[in-house]
């Protein structure tokens, strides 16, 4: 069970980094007292000595799972470099709603090198190409940071400053090795915020319990592998193992009508894919908007199940419902509905379906491809709201698949 640190502990005044550890926080690492604590007795046993090993120790003090790496090291480069790397990749179109990328923006054109309309007149990637270049080069001419060597100021290191437990280094890190480090941003992929991909959904899946091993022994190990052939003295033991599958039973409603869905079809498409390699009893079913008295069999919706029978289905079943819970409020809450240009007024509304899905099946998470902060504001958010009060919801980042596994994990 990784550590996991109590965010409301207070931090001790006198202590080496307490705002660093308060800007850990803010960052989303979870840190405290432990860590802290953990980090000034490094420095007392002389574990530190120049700023590419206080990033190599406090990385290790600081980061207990691989999703808080990269958040990690964005908040040391601010700390002490003083430069403000965004929670996004390169190519990923959320930088544009960073706030590194509006105060680059407002620079460069105070600065006359982009025009005041330079959102409309310059395609979106040619402005990130831009934005990403300037970090690059802030990052490559960058000589040091005010928060660990200096002359003067509160700096705890360096000579002639005002910090009250200061103590000498001799000199700062010339290779500069924790910058560079930084600049790979090799742990961006698996960040909680973090645009879903192949490699980290496969990672948030595998987190799923009630494993069993079954099936043929055909996957190597080959830490076992490595261990046996070193205690026979160099001759080659391969050890095989059973695939691990999941026995629940999983069900998947996607929402595949409409235009709301479409700019999501791709990711949408991934997540069907990999839950299908995970599980062994997994039916996929498809809604428009939202669920009636029928799902579909096919993506075409022309194989209709009635919801009754999928009601039938064992309490335990896992249900994921994917969509973007975006509406007209009639289509959710009218009898009859407001989709079929014919309405049958005698049907119940689609609210009182999905209440009795959500009755029926306790291990149920609705996944929105919207962002979490667009919730409140976009288009449709009054269903949405109305929707989230009888399904737990998570977005479709990282964390989010990660806060489904762990919904549908529960027993």
């Amino acid at each position: 069970m990784p550590h996991t640190s109590e965010n409301t502990e207070s931090l001790p005044a006198n202590a080496l980094f307490v705002d660093f550890v308060r800007l850990l926080r803010d960052y989303g690492v979870p840190v405290g007292l432990r860590e802290l604590l953990e980090l000034n007795q490094g420095f007392e046993k002389g574990v530190v000595a120049d700023l590419d090993s206080l990033f190599i120790f406090s990385r290790l003090v600081f980061v207990k799972r691989v999703e808080h790496a990269d958040a990690f090291e964005r908040a040391f480069a601010l700390y002490f470099y003083d430069i403000d790397i965004p929670a996004a990749e390169e190519g990923d179109y959320a930088l544009f709603s960073t706030d590194q990328f509006r105060r680059w923006l407002e620079k460069e054109v105070r600065a006359g090198r982009l025009p005041n309309h330079a959102l409309w007149e310059f395609a979106p990637e040619e402005l990130m190409k831009r934005f990403w270049d300037t970090l690059r080069k802030q990052m490559e001419e960058h000589h040091g940071g005010s928060r660990w060597i200096g002359t003067g100021g509160n700096s705890p290191f360096g000579h002639s400053g005002n910090a009250a437990r200061g103590m000498r280094v001799m000199g700062a890190s010339r290779n500069r090795a924790a910058l560079k480090v930084i600049g790979e941003r090799r742990y961006i992929a698996y960040s909680d915020k973090n645009r879903l991909r192949e490699e980290n959904l496969r990672q948030a899946l595998e987190t799923m319990k009630h494993l069993k091993n079954e099936g043929p022994y055909n996957l190597l190990n080959l830490d076992a592998t490595i261990r046996n052939t070193a205690r026979n003295g160099g001759e080659i033991d391969l050890v095989f193992e059973r695939d691990l599958r999941d026995k629940i039973s999983v069900v998947l409603l996607i929402d595949n009508g409409g235009y709301s869905m479409t700019p999501f079809v791709e990711i949408t498409r991934l997540l069907f894919a990999k839950m299908h390699e995970r599980f062994e009893d997994m039916a996929t079913l498809f809604f428009h908007n939202t669920i009636y008295e029928r799902v579909w069999r096919d993506f075409r919706r022309t194989r209709p199940l009635p919801t009754e029978q999928l009601l039938l289905r064992k309490p335990d079943t896992r249900l994921v419902i994917v969509g973007d819970a975006t509406m007209a409020p009639e289509e959710l809450e009218a009898r009859g509905g407001a989709i079929d240009n014919y309405r049958d007024f005698t049907r119940p509304p689609s609210l009182y379906w999905l209440k009795r899905l959500s009755e029926r099946f306790p291990h149920a998470c609705w996944l929105n491809p919207l962002p979490r902060d667009a919730w409140e504001h976009t288009h449709g958010a009054y269903t949405l709201k109305r929707i989230r009060a009888l399904f737990h919801m998570e977005d479709m980042t990282l964390g989010g698949v990660k806060g489904m596994v762990e919904r549908l994990s529960e027993k």
